[in-house]
């Protein structure tokens, strides 16, 4: 998909920095909501947009889990992380429109600051509830759009110049994605633009 490997290029590119470009949203309150949501994940795990493997040091010890990524200079990284912390986790290249697993593989799909940047997000979520098992939980922590209309505009003028610069689109209604696809939202926690959300196969 064109788009898609448009994505991957933006993030091969920044993948040397990536973890000094997130470090502001990280300080600015990220690193608590990534540990207060994934510490709800349980068994077998997939986190899908692993990226560098920023959220490896939250997920609950006894979790099996297995990353995503549609960068493969992402993953490299995500691979010697893994190895400093001990941590086993199984890294496959992929992208999240088209997960490589088959149907119910999964209990918990996590993925934080993702659906901001997957060319089709609608998709992507489609993707997560066909992984997920009965019962299963979808973990996710994105940007959305502001609901006031100054700064809802304010995003929508961004989003071009963070595309470009960060493969992220910040003008996105996730939470209408998100049940679109076919997931039941169990719980919001909402701050600011940000949006901690549990959700279910429906």
């Amino acid at each position: 998909m064109r788009e898609e490997r448009a994505v991957a290029r933006v993030f091969d590119r920044v993948a040397r920095v990536y973890d000094r470009l997130d470090a502001p949203e990280r300080r600015l309150g990220g690193t608590r909501r990534r540990r207060r949501l994934l510490r709800e994940a349980r068994g077998e795990v997939l986190e899908v947009g692993i990226g560098t493997g920023l959220n490896l040091a939250h997920y609950p010890d006894d979790t099996s889990l297995t990353g995503i990524d549609i960068s493969e200079r992402m993953l490299e990284r995500a691979s010697r992380r893994s190895r400093r912390m001990g941590r086993a986790v199984r890294l496959e290249l992929a992208g999240a429109q088209k997960l490589p697993f088959p149907d119910g593989s999964f209990d918990t799909v996590a993925a934080t600051c993702v659906f901001c940047s997957v060319a089709d997000p609608a998709q992507g979520l489609r993707e997560v509830r066909r992984v997920l098992r009965p019962g299963g939980r979808a973990l996710l922590l994105e940007i959305v759009r502001p609901r006031t209309p100054l700064l809802g505009r304010a995003a929508d003028l961004a989003t071009p110049l963070t595309r470009r610069l960060m493969g992220a689109e910040v003008n996105r209604r996730i939470e209408e994605e998100v049940t679109s696809a076919g997931l039941v939202i169990r719980e919001v926690r909402a701050s600011g633009i940000w949006r901690e959300i549990v959700a279910e196969p429906a």
